[in-house]
């Protein structure tokens, strides 16, 4: 079982973008079609962006609004979107066309002819969309048709065309900052391409297609030493990837043919029978850790009794065949195998006991995450603080890996250790995330929901809330949430909008923009603003409780808290009760279909799909599932957080063997990572939800103590 593994809950951009997460703003993620838009013609002449029916204060107010909207509430470029969508649905180059006139200098004038240059991106001309972005400035229809173009142009190796375009995009994600270091890198831009050595080079996770070729490429730039050629050669050599091990070697001069891999790849076993007869040169060192990585692929503990064997044998040398940096590495192959395989085979502490073996200070940040997490699973708080050593500078900082450095610091027998953890502690509970609460019951701080303004939404300003739709990015994000459009549309919209102002420092802005959307019942982009700020903090919008007497009467029938219902709900859901996962899960608790035939059962009902997933079933359904699955997890809410995602039978075969574990050693060394992240938002959410409920429990005292399995 590999450490990846998608659950049931929704799967959306505010899933990973939470405070204590990236700030980065994901716009750039909705690589939609407008094939999802055409739904039917019958949405031309939808409302332009209408607010009449928002309450925003007395008459007056309102009056005030409207003068101050002018500028787009007469815009009618919207009535034609839908039509323009299907004409780029069908091809329709002329239509498009058409439309590019009619809808000329609306709000939605960049559409037509944004979809009809992406009908075949790849014979647009750096100059045609270069044209575009200056045409539609800070638009996120213009950072996404130069940033598809320059992904498109890196994929046909055309690098001129993405140098030209480089400049211009501002919000690249991963594979589009690939592409851009591609361009440079074939350019003769070395240091521009350098710019992406540490997101490639030595990952082994899986990455973008052009992120992969980057760092193949990356072997040959003037700037790669040969330590760097070294450092990817031993993690190519563990995962097996045999074009980049034959180039690296092939230009640190010992280069390994492709016959040998293969033959190692086919039986390890035989390589290693005659490796003691074997000359001791450095290319049999690479061709052990080949042959060391096979083997664990099949057998981490055939492997690891193979090393001991051979390391004894070595031993008895006069001259060894094993060199310390093999040796090293060989172990460290062990450990990550071994973490690969906690959910099946369950967590042990050989794989603390590999990873200190292995210890050097070469560790890229999947071995260091990897040991960390084991050495925190089994209480071994001086390994934690090797981990956590091994880490880039820049990830020590995240509160994270702060959080644990405390916890292991506070373990010291060392007083001035002791005394910074305290320090780290207070510092880290200047937040609200799971971490700075986790902090704040250290420091015997109160989470006290009142500070920052309970369940009262803030005030805004009539003159903020009219800039709201003088701000064409939010003007367009409310049009197309009121029109038959894509819901994906209006979303990219908002997330760009939300990044204009956050980048602009214009907190107000956002405030006003996340009120009118809480409003109009637009929860998950309110709760999208707010959680994608540094500086702005509202409760209301951020945590809000819709359905609030169904979710205290479900949750207080299935004997649970509503807190955690509500915690559970915004992680999964959002609040948008027409969600759907990739897996099948709806509604607002993202109940499966399998899941909600054996609620029904089990309550004498008949099970009806549409029931299910509506509102006020989908609440009383998940209420009740958590109660069943609190009951089966021995009445311990971590574990059954983490059922509630990944099933109840792989949160048991988390839990330890012996003895009790602390809650947050527990979740933080859950082996899929979606879970494990999932579990620490819910936990969050339901702390905060307590407060605001005026049941407020520290997170801490919710979280508990994990029992033994049983």
């Amino acid at each position: 079982m590999t450490k990846l593994r998608v659950a049931h809950s929704i799967k959306d951009e505010e899933s990973i973008s939470q405070k204590h997460a990236s700030k980065r703003i994901t716009v750039g993620t909705l690589r939609l079609s407008a094939l999802s838009v055409a739904t039917a013609v019958s949405a031309l002449g939808v409302s332009q962006v209408a607010c009449a029916e928002l309450t925003w204060g007395d008459e007056e107010s309102y009056q005030q609004e409207s003068n101050y909207q002018q500028d787009y509430q007469q815009d009618s470029s919207i009535d034609s979107f839908m039509a323009a969508a299907i004409a780029a649905d069908r091809g329709d180059v002329s239509a498009l066309y058409n439309y590019e006139q009619v809808m000329s200098g609306g709000l939605f004038a960049m559409y037509p002819t944004y979809w009809r240059m992406n009908l075949d991106l790849n014979s647009q001309s750096s100059a045609a969309v270069s044209q575009f972005v200056r045409q539609y400035p800070d638009t996120v229809m213009a950072e996404k048709l130069v940033a598809d173009f320059a992904e498109t142009k890196a994929g046909s190796n055309d690098y001129a065309s993405v140098r030209q375009v480089a400049n211009l995009i501002t919000n690249a994600d991963a594979s589009e900052r690939c592409a851009v270091a591609l361009g440079f890198n074939n350019g003769g831009d070395t240091m521009r391409a350098m710019a992406a050595k540490s997101d490639v080079w030595l990952t082994t996770q899986k990455q973008p297609a052009l992120c992969d070729q980057l760092a193949m490429e990356m072997n040959n730039n003037a700037l790669i030493s040969n330590q760097d050629r070294a450092a990817r050669l031993k993690r190519m050599l563990r995962k097996g990837k045999t074009g980049d091990i034959m180039a690296l070697s092939s230009r640190l001069g010992t280069p390994i043919a492709y016959s040998a891999l293969s033959e190692i790849q086919l039986n390890p076993s035989s390589f290693f029978s005659r490796f003691g007869r074997e000359p001791a040169s450095q290319t049999n060192q690479y061709l052990y850790m080949y042959a060391i990585g096979r083997m664990a692929d099949k057998s981490y503990r055939e492997a690891a009794l193979q090393l001991d064997f051979d390391i004894k044998q070595d031993n008895q040398r006069a001259v060894k065949l094993l060199n310390d940096e093999t040796r090293r590495y060989a172990y460290r192959t062990l450990g990550v195998q071994r973490m690969n395989h906690n959910t099946d085979d369950g967590f042990n502490a050989e794989a603390v006991d590999w990873f200190r073996n292995s210890l050097d200070n070469d560790f890229n940040f999947e071995e260091a995450e990897d040991y960390a997490m084991a050495a925190i699973r089994f209480g071994r708080w001086d390994d934690v603080v090797e981990a956590i050593s091994k880490m880039d500078g820049e990830i020590q900082k995240e509160a994270q890996w702060q959080y644990w450095l405390a916890r292991a610091y506070e373990q010291s027998s060392d007083s001035s250790k002791r005394n910074t953890s305290k320090k780290m502690y207070q510092n880290l509970a200047k937040s609200n995330d799971y971490y700075g609460l986790m902090a704040k019951d250290k420091i015997g701080q109160r989470f006290d929901a009142s500070r920052l303004g309970g369940s009262n939404l803030p005030n805004v300003s009539t003159a903020d809330r009219a800039r709201v739709m003088q701000d064409a990015n939010f003007a367009r994000a409310f049009a197309l949430y009121n029109s038959e459009a894509s819901r994906a549309y209006a979303n990219r919209e908002w997330n760009w909008a939300v990044k204009q102002a956050r980048d602009n420092r214009d907190d107000n802005l956002i405030i006003a923009a996340a009120r009118q959307a809480y409003d109009m019942g637009w929860l998950d982009r309110a709760i999208y603003a707010v959680d994608n700020t540094d500086r702005v903090d509202s409760l209301a919008l951020s945590h809000p409780m819709p359905h609030q007497s169904a979710v205290v009467r479900y949750s207080e029938s299935a004997g649970i808290d509503p807190a955690w219902a509500y915690g559970i709900m915004r992680q999964e859901s959002r609040f948008v009760s027409s969600a759907r996962s990739n897996v099948g899960a709806s509604g607002l608790m993202q109940v499966m279909p399998d899941t909600a035939k054996y609620i029904a059962r089990n309550l004498g009902e008949t099970y009806s799909a549409s029931r299910a997933n509506s509102g006020d079933t989908n609440i009383r359904y998940g209420t009740w599932y958590m109660g069943d699955i609190l009951g089966k997890l021995n009445y311990q809410p971590v574990l059954a957080t983490a059922g509630y995602n990944a099933g109840p039978n792989n949160a048991k075969r988390w839990q330890p063997v012996y003895g009790s574990l602390a809650a947050d050693q527990y979740v933080e060394s859950i082996a899929f990572p979606e879970t494990r992240n999932y579990v620490k938002h819910v936990m969050e959410n339901a702390t905060i939800y307590s407060s605001l409920l005026g049941r407020g429990q520290p997170i801490t005292q919710r979280m508990g103590t994990v029992p033994a399995g049983f």
